[in-house]
């Protein structure tokens, strides 16, 4: 397909697409997609879903995305697929904890690969607190940061080795949230320099990752008046320079209910702050179409930064120690086993 792709990744309704589904993103050319338990039957009934969501916009390399953490966040479920621990169930094997981390992350992301997905949006990066609110979790691999980067190196690194895009979320740091932002706006009120040492920090170690999604909160510190996604002074301000990331920054979902107003304006804000594309999820047509009135093209840095982090993930694949599947499982087991 001519031209630059739109700077949006979209998700489907169901386990094939639709033809109206198949017109429209062969008529936006949305950047990529991402899939959910909706889209999820079976391997070769994904695999036909990936090639065909690829087929609308004719980019082989258009990016298939997944949330495929472990424990509670999996879309892909037995009995196709393995259930992988959660976060905390892996932090709490002690000093072994980050080879298996490791170990997990690339027997996830050679699932991943094997069905064509290119990008697992994982590790959590989020710092657990006291008042971390359940939506988070177990998902949250410990409430110190370097402990958390530590993991969230290993699970990248993992998924890196098989092809498969990490995805650090939700920068700058969703472990002081009190709210489901599915549901609701949470407002964090700590000071700046508290969000600094302990929120920002595991994003700032990895700031060097090729994609990141913001979290939908509103740090009072920076902006009172608007959630990370959609404040500049987040993302230019503390996610780019305070933090440094450098790679593709996505927004997290424009339709959870974090976010108010229409969706070409939810989407034109996120852009405009900063964002390199957003992400809307749910497959309703109606927004879909909403959506993309707000969105222009990709633009040339984006691009730019996609294309060394596809050249990274190939590097990566190809330097990987080869395992056999049998062989990460067993030892993957063995440290699970041993506590």
């Amino acid at each position: 397909m001519a031209g630059k792709p739109a700077a949006v990744l979209f998700g489907c309704k169901g386990l094939t697409l639709s033809a109206e589904e198949a017109a429209f993103f062969a008529r936006v050319n949305p950047f990529g997609f991402i899939l959910f338990a909706r889209n999820v039957d079976s391997p070769d009934q994904v695999r036909a879903l990936v090639s065909a969501l690829r087929d609308c916009v004719g980019r082989a390399d258009a990016p298939v995305l997944i949330d495929q953490e472990g424990g509670r966040v999996q879309r892909l479920r037995p009995p196709h697929w393995r259930q992988a621990p959660a976060a905390a169930e892996i932090a709490a094997l002690g000093t072994k904890a980050g080879e298996a981390a490791y170990l997990n992350a690339r027997l996830i992301g050679r699932e991943l690969a094997d069905l064509g997905i290119s990008v697992d949006c994982a590790p959590v990066l989020d710092v657990a607190r006291g008042e971390t609110h359940s939506v988070i979790g177990d998902r949250a691999y410990s409430g110190d940061p370097a402990v958390v980067a530590m993991f969230g190196r290993a699970v990248c690194d993992g998924l890196r080795a098989e092809g498969v895009h990490p995805v650090i979320k939700h920068i700058p740091g969703h472990g002081r949230a009190r709210a489901d932002s599915h549901l609701e706006l949470p407002r964090v009120g700590a000071r700046y320099e508290d969000l600094q040492a302990l929120d920002f920090a595991p994003f700032k170690a990895l700031n060097g990752e090729d994609w990141a999604m913001t979290a939908h909160i509103v740090y009072d510190a920076i902006d009172p008046e608007a959630p990370a996604t959609c404040s500049r002074a987040m993302i230019a301000g503390i996610i780019r320079d305070d933090i440094g990331f450098s790679g593709l920054l996505m927004s997290d979902d424009l339709s959870m209910k974090a976010l108010t107003g229409d969706f070409d304006d939810r989407a034109r804000a996120a852009l405009e702050a900063g964002c390199d594309m957003v992400l809307h999820c749910n497959g309703d047509m109606g927004e879909m179409l909403s959506v993309a009135k707000g969105v222009g093209e990709l633009s040339d840095a984006a691009l730019e930064r996609f294309a060394a982090a596809e050249e990274r993930r190939h590097t990566a694949k190809a330097e990987a120690e080869p395992v056999a599947t049998v062989d990460l499982l067993a030892r993957l087991q063995a440290l699970m086993t041993r506590r």
